[in-house]
């Protein structure tokens, strides 16, 4: 069994505490969170979601309440049945068209005029519904537009390969190198590269995969430099990851960053900045940045 904690509050108030979750040095990791919309009807109402593998006890209650200026609201717990949450929430989502994609569950028909990828609810994250994972696509459409050419790319916390896969449609000759840090993703990649057609291996048109915690992995490090670097993770690790990813691309190439809110990006703006990137263009998809970056030549 698991359990979630649910705190219903105002958009403002959730984003801070999202904010609030990140820059915690000694979270409890085994704590999973998340927030956004309850409704889109009413955009100023958002609610934080924490799950538990075990019932939350006062240390548990009050870490979530921490990170709410002020004291929390009322903290709503539930136990819930034996099944997987990152797959529940993903259920029962309406396909989306981003650009030249349309991202759908099996259970809806595809869209022959689109580049249909079916990506099922699963364990790992990227389906293509949230804002982020959505801007990036549409992003990603933008840069082929103003004639960027990509021939090898790397996708940084790839969680279902949708990313990496949208960007070899757009570039099909390019070599792509996928990793995230979650090991469940190795599987779930593979399974999701079959259902769309998708090449697994080391070559052009091909996305190899691999587990790792940033750019920590000889094949990543090998492959470098890159054309172009995806990263749809959080503010934090994008932050830090700068210098890395100003190493692994090449002078001129393009990073791609998401997963950060508006008032994280001049935090994240800053560090790539400092990493020898200038903005190219960003776009805001509700509370979400979505910035594409290029490396300064001669850096």
């Amino acid at each position: 069994m698991s359990w979630k904690i649910t705190v219903r509050a105002p958009a403002e108030v959730v984003r801070a505490a999202l904010v609030a979750h990140e820059d915690a040095e000694d979270w409890d990791f085994s704590i999973v969170l998340g927030g956004g919309l309850i409704d889109p009807a009413t955009p100023d109402e958002w609610q934080l979601e924490a799950w538990l593998e075990r019932k939350p006890d006062a240390a548990d209650k009050a870490a979530i309440a921490a990170l709410f200026e002020g004291g929390a609201p009322e903290l709503i717990v539930e136990e819930l049945a034996d099944a997987d949450w990152v797959t529940l929430s993903q259920q029962n989502v309406e396909p989306i068209r981003e650009g030249p994609f349309h991202v759908r569950t099996p259970d809806h028909p595809p869209a022959p005029d689109l580049r249909d990828f079916v990506i099922p609810a699963s364990q790992a994250f990227g389906t293509g519904h949230h804002e982020t994972t959505a801007g990036c696509l549409a992003m990603l459409a933008h840069m082929k537009a103003k004639g960027i050419v990509v021939r090898n790319l790397a996708d940084i916390g790839t969680g279902t390969g949708l990313l990496a896969f949208a960007a070899l449609h757009l570039w099909p000759r390019a070599r792509a190198t996928a990793s995230d840090i979650d090991a469940v993703c190795g599987p779930v990649v593979a399974e999701n590269a079959a259902l769309n057609g998708i090449a697994l291996g080391d070559g052009p048109g091909k996305v190899g995969m691999v587990i790792a915690a940033g750019m920590d992995h000889p094949l990543l490090r090998a492959a470098a430099p890159y054309d172009l670097l995806i990263a749809n993770i959080l503010a934090g690790p994008l932050a830090e990851l700068a210098p890395e990813f100003g190493d692994a691309v090449a002078p001129g190439g393009s990073v791609l960053l998401a997963g950060l809110l508006t008032t994280q990006e001049p935090t994240v703006r800053t560090a790539y900045m400092r990493a020898g990137f200038s903005l190219r263009a960003r776009m805001v998809r509700g509370n979400w940045s979505i910035l594409w970056l290029r490396r300064r030549p001669g850096r």
